[in-house]
């Protein structure tokens, strides 16, 4: 299968700021990107989101929004507690027509930034520059499908992004994050959903998933390819914010970590 995604060249160069990790991310990026379109799984032409942190946020607000991305088109925020520190994380997201997504921009940059000196101090300490990508996020094409929404769409949903989670050890030769999936609440207490979710997702352990109501409506499953967080998959349907909020909280507090190697490898 040949490769159906994008991500953008010269990030630097047209975000206009010096990203010291860029180079690395990106390019692990297409590598897991390229295994994951030649082992069957559909990824959409641009990425889902991009996870930067910075500090003050300014220093990256401001250039993405001379290239076009509006900050906090979701009229939300999302706290997001790493590493037993406090961060804030609020969406710059793309507008309807915009020419980036040609390019392979992400539909949001989630602009994470700590909240007091302590979360600061943590951040800086790895050494992946100010601002940096901590992960990149690929959109999961979905099923054709005309349903706005309903157990018909999350079971579509679950068995699909069940289908890729099981597919990552073989592809990858690593054991995927949880498999968050929020969903509307009338769905999560419909009495099918309970009798047939086992059977949707796989029979996944207790231990490989998490469900969660969503916020506002619409469907959200995501996962990080590999436990740690860089590379992640998310599969979207009719949702009115960037993220889940229960989502956010439960991904930062126990999925990610701001050291990802760098001081480590440093050190040695």
């Amino acid at each position: 299968m040949a490769n159906s995604f994008l991500l953008p060249d010269d990030f630097e160069q047209n975000l206009g700021i010096p990203v010291k990790n860029a180079h690395e991310r990106l390019a692990e990026a297409r590598e897991i990107g390229s295994k994951l379109a030649e082992g069957g799984i559909h990824l959409k032409a641009n990425p889902d989101h991009f996870a930067m942190f910075t500090d003050p946020p300014r220093l990256l607000n401001g250039p993405l929004k001379r290239i076009g991305y509006i900050a906090g088109a979701d009229n939300r925020c999302y706290p997001s507690p790493v590493d037993g520190c406090d961060y804030i994380n609020v969406a710059a997201s793309l507008p309807p027509h915009s020419h980036l997504r040609k390019q392979g921009w992400p539909e949001h940059v989630a602009v994470v930034h700590p909240v007091d000196d302590a979360a600061c101090a943590r951040m800086f300490e790895q050494g992946y520059g100010n601002p940096f990508i901590h992960h990149i996020t690929f959109g999961i094409a979905p099923s054709e499908s005309d349903e706005p929404g309903g157990i018909g769409v999350a079971e579509r949903m679950i068995r699909q992004m069940s289908a890729v989670y099981h597919r990552i050890p073989v592809l990858l030769g690593q054991s995927p994050g949880t498999l968050i999936m929020a969903l509307p609440a009338e769905v999560l207490s419909a009495p099918e959903f309970s009798r047939n979710f086992g059977e949707w997702t796989g029979n996944l352990s207790p231990e490989q998933y998490q469900l969660q109501e969503m916020e506002g409506s619409g469907y959200l499953l995501q996962f990080f390819v590999f436990r740690g967080g860089k590379i992640e998959v998310a599969l979207r349907h009719h949702t009115r914010q960037t993220f889940n909020p229960k989502s956010v909280h439960k991904i930062s507090a126990d999925e990610l970590s701001v050291d990802q190697g760098a001081a480590i490898a440093e050190a040695n």
